[in-house]
């Protein structure tokens, strides 16, 4: 075998083995750079005051309308249920847990970004303007627990001055006049005159009625 066909073998042979190794890290390259599928979360979205549920209807109609379905799943008003007592008078009403916002389940990308972003009503998301931040799951779970609760509201008509009937507890069937009332925590203080003494006594509203 002459010397040219020598070199031309080892030319070949070694062309053999450096051909596997590259393939190896192409494929290993290939590989590093798969990115995973994007993973639907939650994201808090901040509305006019007011507009939480026009927001939810309008961009429920948005989802339909423009076949977001699968990127955009649920889009809920945070509220609870509000028993009211007023006037011997039970009445029920949702009121927001937290008034100006909106919750969204979603994959977040460009498109969908924009069909929740330019849905009338709504002003932002929460986080920076280019990178919305997704909520935490364990939040948004107490959140949507505290919305499935009914809450007992008493509310009275009553203020600074009034006459008032203690009708439960230890001065029961006294009269007192407020002096103090306290609607977020239904209470009331009065001044009661027991053996001739005027004594302050602090009154749930379940236990008085408006003389």
């Amino acid at each position: 075998m002459s010397e040219k066909e020598n070199e031309n073998l080892n030319e070949e042979a070694s062309s053999t083995e450096q051909n596997p190794d590259e393939s190896i890290y192409i494929s290993k390259e290939a590989t590093h750079n798969v990115e995973k599928a994007p993973k639907k979360r939650w994201y808090v979205v901040h509305t006019y005051s007011g507009y939480e549920n026009k927001v939810k209807v309008n961009l429920e109609k948005r989802v339909e309308y423009m076949n977001m379905g699968e990127k955009i799943f649920r889009i809920e008003v945070p509220q609870k249920t509000i028993t009211q007592v007023r006037s011997g008078k039970k009445t029920k009403k949702e009121e927001k847990i937290f008034p100006g916002y909106v919750l969204v389940e979603m994959i977040m990308d460009d498109d969908s970004w924009y069909v929740v972003r330019h849905t009338a009503g709504v002003t932002k998301f929460v986080g920076t303007a280019k990178k919305p931040i997704p909520a935490k799951d364990s939040e948004i779970k107490k959140i949507i627990h505290r919305g499935q609760q009914t809450t007992a509201k008493i509310e009275l008509d009553v203020k600074v001055g009034d006459k008032v009937r203690i009708v439960s507890g230890p001065f029961a069937e006294f009269i007192g006049d407020i002096t103090e009332v306290y609607p977020d925590k239904s209470k009331l203080r009065a001044m009661v005159s027991i053996f001739g003494r005027e004594t302050p006594v602090e009154l749930e509203y379940k236990q008085i009625q408006k003389v």
